[in-house]
């Protein structure tokens, strides 16, 4: 008996092996989904619907049951600002033309405000253990407008404290607090020497803030502050540290109207059923996500932010759904069927902040618990000569390691494990429920969110090793008998991990994708953070650290920068609509 349960593991693994995945196939799928028609694949435009629609076609032809509403899981994001009504702007009773000497900041809020101005130089409010600035000694904004000089004094020091408060948003950020109804941010000559308006553009993780912010050109900053120009207070801040504020006497009348555009994309989703009767009740799940960034430009994730060109993403991630959809045609072999459930999706809205796979995880097609591991494939298409493949995750589930150590003996790839549950990929969403997940990647690249992610630099010998590894370990999770062990992973700071002014971290995974200005929701912590060893659980919502208010992620970091190692603070949250207080000692 034992001879012959040996002799059909055998044959079962001949058939398994003899399964091909070809170079051919591959190529097909990338040069399709990265060819310049459909546009860089940008969420909610009529080319990812097309690319979608491919996706779905492959899951239908290979016998996957589509779920959802005809394969397709619909969701809404946002991808754009524009005006909604009237905007004004009126100085020492001049009417300016909006979008041609004054626009609004893409995160404006809306409303109207006639006040008069107050000008706060840089707008910096510092006050570190190293360091300490305060713009506003002098003055009182509350109910005002504040023009503000965006950027820093210019300086060659790097290491200059000022730039990392010197972001537009940072500013607002501070005259919301002094009591500001307004702000006017205006570009000096050492800025910006062509006095070029900011676009009205939606950039990833935008909330609206709470008062109308207006950039204007020089000419208007100087209406207002009559008397000098504003390039003579910057050259004078520029020689001294010293601050230059006072009430400019101006009235200024505006008006802001605008609107984020929200557009529908979607998840595409498909099961393939268990072959046994009780594993099959229980699901693996399969994903890549087929997004990327458009024409690119800026806000939008692009490292050529000035170049607005097809950002095509052969590798980031057509490579990904290449090789998830060559997995899928293996599966159609009869010979080789799961014992469990595999879930296939293709996850839209990754690149503006894992927003399909967390809607999908929010609002999930099976049942999450019976969810065994997560298998993530995202650029997995630029294998390089010491043939590396990383694998990410290795310390969600216990068993892990000893598992893929066993393949290493069977492939010719340079197996490289990365404990973190976390990243910057779909399987972060997964893990933050405590699902077991493994992330596959080349690595990263010089042409990695560049127009020059093209198919024709696909190594797509080395993309087949890469699938063939997968498919092995996707059917042997199919096959395996004993349950996974979850457990939470420390991911470890890397140097200059927190960010340019930050001296600490919580260690929360913060939601992306939220406007509403009622907190900063909390969609996972990390294993042994501040957060976790303080009872912060995934759900909870951040209303205030050390009684600031925190309505959004914006406001969360301003409050960040200001933390210190060493510190104790106190955390206010609503978990299921009540308020808790914590104490954290940083």
């Amino acid at each position: 008996m034992k001879n012959l349960i040996f002799i059909s593991a055998l044959l079962l693994n001949i058939c398994v092996n003899a399964q091909s995945i070809t170079e051919k196939d591959l190529k097909e799928t990338i040069y399709f989904l990265a060819s310049d028609s459909l546009k860089g694949r940008a969420p909610g435009t009529p080319e990812m619907k097309v690319a979608a629609e491919y996706i779905r076609e492959q899951f239908k032809k290979n016998g996957l049951i589509l779920l959802g509403d005809n394969g397709f899981q619909y969701f809404d994001i946002i991808t754009g600002v524009k005006p909604s009504g009237k905007n004004k702007l009126k100085i020492r009773g001049f009417s300016c033309k909006t979008f041609e000497d004054n626009i609004p900041m893409p995160f404006s809020g809306n409303g109207n405000v006639s006040a008069k101005v107050v000008f706060a130089g840089y707008g910096f409010d510092i006050n570190t253990e190293n360091f300490k600035r305060n713009d506003y000694a002098n003055i009182d904004v509350k109910n005002k407008w504040v023009l503000i000089l965006r950027g820093a004094p210019e300086t060659n020091d790097k290491d200059n404290p000022l730039n990392a408060y010197s972001s537009d948003l940072s500013k607002v950020m501070t005259a919301i607090k002094k009591g500001a109804a307004g702000v006017l941010l205006v570009s000096g000559e050492n800025f910006d020497k062509n006095d070029k308006l900011n676009e009205l553009k939606y950039g990833r993780g935008n909330a609206q803030v709470k008062i109308p912010v207006i950039h204007i050109k020089r000419y208007l900053a100087d209406k207002i502050l009559k008397k000098r120009k504003i390039t003579d207070y910057e050259k004078q801040l520029a020689k001294s540290s010293e601050s230059v504020s006072f009430d400019t006497q101006a009235k200024v009348k505006a008006t802001v109207n605008i609107k984020y555009v929200k557009t529908r994309t979607q998840n595409v989703v498909g099961l393939l059923p268990g072959n046994n009767k009780t594993l099959s009740q229980e699901y693996l799940i399969a994903g890549a996500h087929y997004d990327h960034l458009g024409f690119g430009g800026k806000n939008s994730g692009s490292r050529m932010p000035d170049t607005v060109a097809v950002h095509n993403g052969a590798d980031d991630n057509a490579s990904g759904i290449a090789a998830l959809l060559e997995i899928i045609q293996k599966f159609k072999d009869k010979k080789i069927r799961p014992d469990r459930s595999i879930l296939f999706a293709a996850f839209s809205g990754e690149e503006e902040g894992l927003l399909g796979s967390a809607y999908f995880v929010n609002h999930p097609l099976i049942n999450l618990d019976k969810v065994l591991v997560m298998i993530n494939i995202d650029m997995v298409g630029r294998l390089k000569k010491n043939n590396t493949l990383t694998i990410a995750g290795t310390g969600t589930a216990k068993e892990f390691n000893k598992l893929l150590d066993s393949y290493k003996k069977k492939t010719k790839l340079n197996l490289s494990y990365s404990p973190g549950g976390f990243g910057s990929s779909d399987h972060s969403s997964f893990y933050m429920k405590d699902i077991p997940v493994l992330f596959f990647n080349t690595g990263a690249h010089e042409d990695y969110h560049t127009p020059f992610d093209d198919a024709d630099k696909i190594n797509l010998r080395g993309e087949v090793k890469v699938t063939k590894l997968i498919f092995d370990i996707i059917y042997d999770f199919s096959k395996r008998r004993e349950p996974l062990t979850f457990t939470k992973t420390k991911n470890p700071r890397k140097k200059g991990a927190y960010g340019k002014g930050f001296k600490v971290t919580l260690g929360i995974m913060p939601g992306f994708g939220d406007t509403e200005n009622k907190g900063l929701r909390v969609d996972g912590t990390s294993k042994g953070g501040h957060a976790d060893k303080a009872g912060i659980k995934r759900g909870d919502i951040i209303t205030a650290i050390n009684g600031e208010k925190i309505s959004n992620i914006y406001e969360y970091m301003e409050v960040l920068k200001k933390l210190n190692p060493g510190q104790k603070i106190t955390v206010n949250i609503l978990r299921n609509g009540k308020k808790e207080l914590l104490t954290i000692q940083l």
